[in-house]
């Protein structure tokens, strides 16, 4: 899959991504969400740049334990 079409793969939204909330509101995705012991799920967004550099950690650490990559998952446990 090329870029684009795993980006296809995420809902997108205005948020701003946990790693440089500094630049703001962006297209940003929820790769996971936090449960708290009190109050209500807290979601954790991540833009198109982080998802994808995500997706590049996923893939090369899929081949090093020799699983299937499968993208759509940035955030997710490992393997999905």
């Amino acid at each position: 899959m090329d870029q684009q079409q795993i980006l296809g793969l995420y809902s997108w939204g205005q948020g701003s991504c946990f790693r440089h909330p500094a630049e703001g509101l962006m297209e940003t995705t929820v790769v996971v969400e936090l449960h708290p012991r009190s109050g209500p799920a807290e979601p954790v967004r991540a833009c198109r740049r982080c998802v994808l550099s995500m997706e590049d950690e996923r893939r090369q650490l899929a081949r090093e334990m020799g699983y299937d990559y499968e993208p759509g998952h940035a955030g997710g446990p490992f393997p999905p």
